[in-house]
C-alpha cells in the first residue's frame, strides 16, 4: 500500500523516521512517500485532508476531524517546552503589552501561551525566523519552538518564560503535548494500527542506533552544532514518543 507521510524539516522528526525512510526498517505492507513541510503548513494541509499520515500540532486536532491520532511519534516535553524570549527581562504584565512573534496560530505553543497569560497581540512568522526578529528588534518578544529554544543565548536573547515549566506545575507533571502524528480515519482501523506499529518500530530503531540516526537527522540541523541537535533529539524523542501511554492521552 502506497501512503503519503508528512513531517517537518526538524531533526527530531528526521530521527524518528530514519529507519522507515532509509529502508532499514522495512514494511511488507507500506511504501512510503514522504513530504517535508513546516509544522504550520502541515497543520493547514490537514484541515483539508491531503496526506495519508502527517505530523500536526496537538492544537490542530480541534480542526481536523478526518484524522485519527497515532500512539507513536508524538513530541512531548518532560517539564520543558516552548519558551518566550526577548532582548531583556520583563514582567508578565509588560509581556502582555508587547506584540509577540508566534510560529503559527494552530501551533500548540500558541495555544499553551494563551492558556498561560491570556490573549495577546501577535504576528505570525516561520519559527526559524523568530530568534533573528527578536535580536534585530523587529519584534519585542518571540515564542520559540524546536531547536531554537536551545540556542536563544547564542542569538543574544534572554528567556522570559518557559511554557513547559508552567504546564508541568499546572497539570502535576503531565508531559507537555506539542506535536503528534495522525492518519486518515477513512483508511480503517486495521491499517492505522499497522502503520502505528511500523512508526513505533522506526522510532525504536533510531533509539537503538542513536549515532547513525542522529547523523541522518543532522541534514535538518539548519546549521546548528551536533551537540545542540543531540540534546534536542534526546529531549523530544523519549519513551512517550515511542508510545504516548496514559500520560500522553491525559495531556
Amino acid at each position: 500500500m502506497e501512503i503519503s507521510v508528512g513531517h517537518t524539516p526538524d531533526s527530531d522528526d528526521a530521527f524518528m523516521f530514519y529507519g522507515m525512510f532509509t529502508g532499514k526498517v522495512p514494511s511488507p505492507e507500506f511504501t512510503v512517500n514522504h513530504v517535508i513541510e513546516d509544522i504550520e503548513k502541515l497543520n493547514l494541509k490537514a484541515t483539508d485532508p491531503e496526506l495519508d499520515v502527517t505530523a500536526v500540532s496537538v492544537h490542530a486536532c480541534a480542526y481536523i476531524p478526518g484524522y485519527t491520532i497515532l500512539r507513536s511519534g508524538g513530541s512531548f516535553g518532560i517539564n520543558y517546552g516552548p519558551i518566550v524570549t526577548a532582548k531583556k527581562q520583563m514582567t508578565i504584565e509588560e509581556l502582555k503589552k508587547c506584540k509577540i512573534a508566534i510560529p503559527g496560530k494552530m501551533t500548540s505553543a500558541f495555544l499553551l501561551l494563551q492558556l498561560m497569560i491570556g490573549k495577546f497581540d501577535y504576528v505570525e512568522m516561520n519559527f526559524s525566523d523568530i530568534p533573528k526578529a527578536v535580536e534585530s528588534g523587529e519584534v519585542d518578544v518571540g515564542l520559540v519552538i524546536h531547536e531554537t529554544q536551545l540556542s536563544y543565548e547564542q542569538e543574544g536573547n534572554v528567556k522570559i518564560l518557559d511554557v513547559g515549566e508552567w504546564w508541568d506545575k499546572t497539570t502535576n507533571g503531565l508531559p507537555v503535548p506539542l506535536g503528534i502524528n495522525v492518519m486518515k480515519t477513512e483508511l480503517g482501523m486495521e491499517t492505522i494500527v499497522k502503520f502505528d506499529k511500523y512508526l513505533q518500530s522506526s522510532i525504536e530503531f533510531g533509539i537503538n542506533n542513536f549515532d547513525d540516526a542522529l547523523e541522518y537527522a543532522m541534514q535538518y540541523s539548519r546549521g546548528k552544532e551536533r551537540d545542540l541537535i543531540e540534546k534536542f533529539v534526546k529531549m523530544y524523542v523519549n519513551q512517550v514518543t515511542v508510545n504516548m501511554g496514559d500520560p500522553g492521552e491525559q495531556a
